[in-house]
């Protein structure tokens, strides 16, 4: 929820410059030429008609993994889900579950046309801003009085910092990486 004190045309403001500053750190990153991973969708293994098919990862954009969100050169955002690394699958004795899961992931998005080596998030949720200006939040981002934030540790209800300058630091680190990195 908006504070009492946040009117309708303060939040639409908000989120209006919200909308800006996403717009901007894409267009920033554009130029840079700075690295994009895949979003997909896991798509778990199913049968077709009595045929197994295997689980897969299907592509569904280009995105720059900007800590607690993703971001894509239209200034859609989502909330980070996982994140894998594309990898055929390889007969290895495995005793953790937690392992197992992780390498199922990795050859998932092999079978959905992933090339090897690439970086995958899924299970992101969408930030939806219209929701943001109802109910006062959406996955990270937070409207309090007339500011956007973004909660950039899930643990911490109080690690809140304005979205501008989340943006700003988080784009400068990919756009400009730190020598040896």
């Amino acid at each position: 929820m908006t504070d009492a004190a946040t009117p309708p045309d303060d939040a639409a403001e908000a989120l209006d410059r919200a909308r800006e500053h996403l717009s901007r750190a894409a267009s920033a990153l554009a130029e840079s030429g700075a690295r994009r991973e895949v979003l997909a969708e896991f798509v778990p293994e199913r049968r077709v008609l009595g045929v197994p098919r295997a689980a897969r990862m299907v592509p569904v954009a280009r995105v720059w993994r900007l800590g607690v969100v993703l971001l894509d050169e239209t200034g859609s955002v989502w909330a980070t889900g996982r994140v894998v690394r594309a990898e055929r699958s390889a007969r290895r004795s495995v005793t953790a579950e937690a392992v197992a899961e992780q390498r199922a992931h990795r050859a998932a998005a092999v079978k959905g046309g992933i090339a090897e080596g690439e970086t995958v998030n899924f299970d992101a949720r969408p930030i939806d801003l219209d929701e943001l200006a109802s109910a006062g939040t959406s996955g990270p981002l937070v409207l309090r009085d007339d500011q956007v934030f973004i909660r950039w540790s899930a643990t911490q209800a109080d690690a809140l910092t304005p979205l501008e300058r989340y943006l700003a630091d988080r784009v400068e680190l990919l756009a400009n990486p730190p020598s040896g990195t």
